[in-house]
């Protein structure tokens, strides 16, 4: 008979969790105190990365800036974000993850604190790039620590509410940039986040009390890290300068693209070598985090490559300034706020999740579809219900589709996993932005370059790539570069919906598997229970039988079965 073993005193009993779905040693309450600092802290990633869109083509061109400069002062941010996530993934699942997210604020704040004191385009985008680094610890952070505190049967509602926090930062963000770069200058976008990270640190301190979870020997995998930044930056330096620097097919294309390749394909085989990689191969294996991989670059190709350029479209094609083109997007937020708090609410209360994101998969192809038939004389009603059906696209996609990976998430995962998820959409952000961005650049030249030799006008800087500024020009100059603008943008929206439809498809693909009722600290500790239980319970039968034995031979008989315990509990762990 199997000898009884008492669980350990520290290991919590998760049968009488105070509100179902949430984990026994915090109160509904708590649970509320600690989200207030995560979201707060996710509020300033966003914050950090949207005050500066509406007031972007103003800095570029103060800063004599280029189209490319355009691009890539929002490029580099999502370049380093994207090989940063998988990274602090990694790290959130070997390290204190609290102490994570507050190092990813102060990277977020210095870096943005910098850049408002750039004199050029190029260390504009240099302190762009770092402020990624901390973007992309907060991006995996964020979501991480919500699974952590909040089982996937809840985290609907939660995750309702983290898209709100999110679409509040997205038009708060432009709102607030435009009014500043209005009022005080363009240099205050980045200076205004410092007293919200300051206090999402301090309320982080204050409010997330994890329970102490047994440290994980792991040695980051430094190689991997290495060979996907390089790879990818290869693949994306690529996209940006093809076509301006150089034609689409040349031997510099060749090189780029086939000596990026190769340095992923390594990239990959080392991941498949190393104790601890820092994108599991073996998440491959679990058919709803593929999926959701594909649907988040889609996703991340389509919006983030599309939306960025907005703003130019208001300002530029429009010539509106840059608050009022920050109160034209309001539209697009308002649909995302409805959807995403709505949607969560209603998985929540139903447990069912994919009728919700084919609905918003769909809304989202159709709304870039509807996006890519303005021009420059669009009425500006008709644009505003196009970009709502956009945002109610967004808010019923983007954090279901992290749900319902994390739903089928072992605990050990939970971080690589969801930082994986991030690290694609985020990647097909900046693929997106780069290589829209480029066809935008292309189309523009294109047709002031003809529309001025139609004319019979030197245009001058305006066909030489640099944004002009649309209030400095008058006549049928001005009315030429409007409509280039108009028209570019379009295309690009025109590109991004049927990019969008892969979401779609791997959406219809996906098998709803019911939400789970722990949340991850409960899982982690009942993991932890019962690798415990099984060594007690090994241990009942050494004892017994090394007293019947000699000392020496109870020394082999204790050695042998140590070594057998060994490798029955690490079994049981994984």
């Amino acid at each position: 008979m199997t000898k009884a073993t008492k669980a350990p005193d520290h290991i919590p009993d998760t049968a009488s969790a105070h509100v179902a779905g949430e984990p026994a040693e915090m109160t509904h309450r708590e649970v509320m105190v600690a989200l207030s600092g995560i979201l707060l802290g996710m509020f300033v990633s966003i914050l950090a990365t949207s005050v500066v869109s509406s007031s972007l083509p103003k800095i570029i061109s103060d800063l004599q800036g280029t189209q490319s400069a355009f691009t890539w002062v929002v490029t580099a941010t999502l370049l380093t974000t994207t090989i940063s996530t998988p990274i602090w993934g990694k790290l959130s699942d070997i390290v204190n993850r609290k102490t994570l997210i507050q190092i990813a604020l102060v990277i977020t704040v210095i870096s943005a604190a910098a850049a408002g004191f750039a004199q050029s385009s190029g260390t504009l985008i240099l302190f762009r790039a770092f402020q990624g680094i901390g973007a992309g610890g907060l991006t995996a952070l964020a979501t991480v620590l919500i699974a952590d505190i909040i089982s996937p049967r809840e985290r609907g509602k939660y995750m309702g509410l983290m898209g709100g926090i999110m679409a509040v930062g997205m038009v708060g963000g432009p709102l607030l940039g435009g009014a500043l770069t209005d009022t005080v200058g363009w240099r205050w976008n980045f200076f205004v986040g410092v007293p919200f990270a300051i206090a999402a640190i301090i309320v982080l301190q204050r409010t997330l009390h994890l329970p102490a979870m047994p440290r994980v020997s792991a040695r980051l995998d430094y190689w991997g890290a290495l060979l996907i930044a390089v790879g990818i930056s290869g693949l994306l330096l690529w996209i940006t300068f093809a076509g301006n620097n150089f034609d689409w097919l040349s031997w510099q294309s060749f090189s780029m693209v086939i000596g990026s390749l190769v340095i992923l394909a390594v990239a990959v085989w080392v991941e498949s070598r190393v104790e601890a990689p820092i994108i599991p191969l073996t998440l491959f294996r679990n058919r709803t985090f593929v999926l959701a991989v594909i649907g988040s670059a889609a996703v991340g190709v389509a919006l983030f490559g599309a939306s960025v350029f907005l703003s130019q479209y208001m300002q530029v094609s429009r010539g509106k300034s840059a608050t009022v083109s920050g109160l034209l997007t309001i539209p697009m937020i308002a649909g995302n706020l409805i959807a995403s708090m709505g949607a969560g609410a209603l998985i929540t209360r139903t447990g069912r999740y994919k009728k919700f994101m084919v609905a918003g998969a769909i809304s989202l192809v159709a709304g870039l579809g509807l996006m890519g038939t303005i021009d420059y004389h669009t009425n500006m009603v008709v644009i505003g219900l196009y970009m709502f059906i956009v945002g109610i696209g967004m808010g019923m996609l983007m954090q279901n589709l992290i749900l319902a990976a994390q739903n089928t998430l072992a605990p050990s995962e939970m971080g690589t996993g969801t930082s994986a998820i991030a690290f694609f959409r985020t990647l097909g952000g900046a693929i997106g932005v780069s290589a829209l961005g480029a066809i935008l650049g292309s189309r523009v030249t294109s047709e002031i370059t003809h529309g001025l030799r139609d004319m019979g006008i030197d245009g001058g800087a305006i066909s030489s790539g640099a944004i002009p500024d649309i209030n400095t020009l008058t006549g049928p100059l001005k009315d030429l570069v409007e409509m280039a603008y108009g028209v570019g943008v379009a295309e690009i929206f025109l590109i991004a919906s049927p990019i969008a439809f892969v979401t779609l498809i791997a959406v219809l693909f996906l098998k709803e598997i019911p939400l789970g009722n722990k949340s991850g600290v409960q899982e982690r500790l009942e993991e932890l229970a019962r690798t415990e239980a099984l060594a007690a319970e090994q241990l009942a039968y050494i004892e017994p039988a090394t007293a019947l034995l000699g000392d020496d031979d109870a020394d082999e008989a204790d050695a042998d079965d140590a070594d057998a315990l060994g490798k029955e509990t690490t079994r049981s762990a994984r």
